[in-house]
């Protein structure tokens, strides 16, 4: 197949926010294989910012659903939508029934699906595609972002192409935004940004050991923190604050593109395995990131400028349910991995 005959292309990618963020890379191959090339990603709506004023994608559908509910009349209004729009091609990112059903039944005359792209298990939704490309036997231990690609790259025969993700501009709104949360912080040289809780409890490190990394920057450098999440996060963030630490809360306070620009005004983040690493990992920060229960060969940060931090646990990649982990309340992974080498890893990058 050539790319350069497809002008018209939609990716499914309603997957979690680090995974939308690393999906971003295919629409960047594409706009790389083929520069007039118009790519509309289709994403959930917390992923909708990020693809805003993107110049890799030209136009993105919201698709909002609940996955327990019925949602007959809004996939109806998407297959409408999808078919309006006339594409030529769509590839699926994500492998989920709804996208497969709309983009089948609003006759997108050629769909592409990887024949895996998340596990080993095989799945009943190819059978909506007519383009099923296979997958290299150690996908598992590839970075996603160039699983990602791995089927553009097939399906068109480019082999040698490689992109990086990329997340949308950030507006007026969003520097002015970031600038008044800096504004809050103490006066120090250096601003350390912290991503202090996962998605999964298994992601999460230590309180216990997060506070004794600030105490030891702390002696260190002329350092200002602040915690970074959605407001869920804001409760568990609120804990840090009682340490008597010169640490803000900015849970809740920012939006993605916020975050994006906090993170290039930063010298530091130091995170565990969250969405908001590969948003950091297209700005100009150093990352030290921590992993526990996921892959670090797997959802590793983009960027040269990193540390990532595993203990390589022989239960990992983990398969336990948060509350099934043989090792709790103390998980190995999390707790094995001590502030002294997350400290080492962070004077290590500051030095750079």
């Amino acid at each position: 197949m050539n790319v350069n005959n497809y002008q018209n292309i939609l990716i499914n990618a309603l997957v979690n926010l680090g995974d939308v963020v690393l999906a971003t890379s295919a629409a960047a191959w594409l706009k790389k294989a083929n520069p007039s090339v118009r790519v509309t990603m289709l994403v959930r709506p917390f992923a909708a910012e990020i693809m805003e004023n993107n110049p890799v994608v030209d136009d993105v559908l919201v698709f909002s659903y609940k996955a327990k509910q019925r949602s007959w009349g809004t996939m109806r209004a998407m297959i409408e939508r999808i078919r309006r729009e006339k594409y030529d091609l769509c590839i699926s990112l994500d492998r989920k029934l709804r996208p497969a059903i709309c983009t089948f039944l609003a006759r997108i005359p050629v769909r592409v699906v990887p024949e895996r792209i998340f596990d080993n298990k095989p799945s009943r939704v190819t059978w909506f595609y007519n383009h099923v490309v296979p997958m290299p036997s150690d996908f598992i231990h590839t970075p996603q972002a160039e699983n990602f690609q791995t089927p553009l790259r097939r399906l068109f025969n480019l082999p040698d192409l490689h992109t990086l993700p990329v997340i949308g501009l950030p507006q007026k709104n969003n520097v002015t935004n970031a600038e008044k949360l800096l504004a809050e912080l103490p006066a120090k040289k250096l601003r350390v940004a912290l991503c202090v809780q996962g998605s999964f409890p298994l992601k999460t490190w230590p309180k216990e050991h997060f506070v004794a990394l600030i105490k030891m920057l702390l002696a260190q450098y002329d350092a200002c923190f602040y915690i970074v999440g959605t407001a869920g996060d804001s409760v568990y963030a609120a804990e840090f604050l009682t340490e008597g630490l010169p640490i803000v809360n900015f849970c809740g306070r920012t939006s993605l593109k916020d975050l994006a620009v906090l993170f290039d005004r930063s010298n530091l983040l130091v995170t565990v395995d969250t969405g908001a690493l590969h948003i950091a990992a297209t700005t100009s920060v150093p990352i030290v990131a921590m992993y526990g229960c996921g892959p670090a060969d797997r959802w590793p940060p983009l960027t040269e400028k990193r540390r990532i931090i595993t203990t390589h646990e022989d239960c990992s990649p983990c398969h336990y349910a948060a509350d099934a982990c043989p090792y709790l309340p103390r998980p190995k992974c999390q707790w094995n991995i001590t502030p002294e080498v997350v400290f080492q890893a962070c004077a290590e990058l500051l030095k750079e």
